[in-house]
């Protein structure tokens, strides 16, 4: 079982979760772009089913794309970074890794939804394995 430590930009609200990493992968949809404002966000998927926070918790907002299955915006709201989410319908967190305030025990290992990645957005310069979707 690996610890992930993290906390957002202002250090208002900080985070610890236990669990196994199930992968680290760079999306590109469009949805990621807009809500980390860049070509794609790194994210880590995690086998758990809690998160522990530390901080003040309030400042955590969420918005949820109504027409979305699976996505979600949880950020802090005094300053905006994004904020590990839990997706009880799936059972796993997804971590932002650029919270972590340690280097992740993984690589980033796929590009997910690479079919819509921005084209000034970064290339495949590590040749990782690129998915137009979700990998199997």
């Amino acid at each position: 079982m690996t610890v992930f430590k993290g906390s957002c930009l202002c250090q208002g609200v900080s985070y610890s979760i236990k669990g196994e990493a199930l992968a680290f992968y760079h999306c590109h949809c469009q949805r990621c772009r807009k809500a980390n404002g860049t070509g794609h966000a790194s994210n880590i998927r995690i086998d758990t089913q809690h998160i522990d926070w530390q901080g003040d918790e309030s400042l955590i907002h969420r918005y949820k794309v109504p027409d979305a299955d699976r996505f979600r915006n949880d950020f802090c709201s005094a300053c905006g970074s994004p904020m590990p989410r839990y997706f009880e319908e799936v059972g796993f967190v997804v971590l932002p890794a650029g919270t972590l305030d340690h280097e992740p025990p993984l690589q980033p290992q796929s590009r997910i939804f690479n079919a819509s990645r921005a084209k000034w957005s970064c290339s495949n310069e590590h040749a990782i394995p690129c998915f137009d979707a979700y990998p199997e």
